[in-house]
């Protein structure tokens, strides 16, 4: 019987009910499991486990670690717009990018974009929607990886300075300077503002 990805993460979380479980194993036996039913390792189980979580089949405990509890489970909407609210976030924004003034008649494809995510409390609601064209749209989620960087490089200069590793030190300064120089992120304090 065929399996795809989301059946095999179940299928874990199911055999381990109410266990804490970092996704780091969960990933490990799915990809055993997947490579051995298909011949070839599946792309992606992280975000099965995150989208499990998004619909309410699983809990996230903290960060990486997710628990399936039956007794728990709920269905939930996926976190899209509705229609009627996406054409009121539209109609407001008289269908052009809030960042460009781009639109439609200008032959430019057009998207309602949560400013916050649900992951950071965001509801879906028009005052927290936005009308961006795709490039601007795209550039929004580099921008949060950009984000995620910053901060890996900050826990890594605070670790090179734990131990007075001056390379790694100089090295991260020299990251910084380059978020600086390119006004990116500028709204996550470098450490020791140095």
């Amino acid at each position: 019987m065929a399996k795809s990805i989301g059946d095999l993460v179940m299928e874990y979380f199911k055999n381990h009910p109410n266990k804490d479980l970092p996704h780091g194993p969960v990933v490990d036996w799915v990809e055993k499991q997947y490579l051995r039913l298909y011949g070839r390792k599946p792309r992606d189980t992280w975000r099965q486990i995150r989208k499990f979580h998004q619909e309410g089949k699983l809990i996230k405990v903290k960060k990486g670690i997710y628990r399936y509890n039956p007794d728990y489970v709920k269905e939930t909407e996926l976190f899209e717009f509705s229609p009627e609210v996406k054409e009121e976030i539209f109609e407001r924004d008289n269908y052009r990018c809030v960042f460009c003034h781009r639109g439609r008649q200008d032959g430019v494809e057009i998207c309602a974009d949560h400013i916050k995510s649900k992951d950071k409390g965001g509801t879906n609601t028009v005052d927290n929607g936005q009308t961006l064209c795709m490039e601007h749209n795209l550039m929004k989620k580099n921008y949060s990886q950009t984000e995620a960087g910053k901060k890996y490089f900050i826990k890594m200069y605070e670790q090179a300075v734990a131990i007075n590793d001056e390379k790694m030190i100089n090295f991260c300064k020299s990251v910084f300077e380059c978020y600086d120089r390119h006004e990116v992120n500028r709204h996550i304090p470098r450490p020791n503002n140095k």
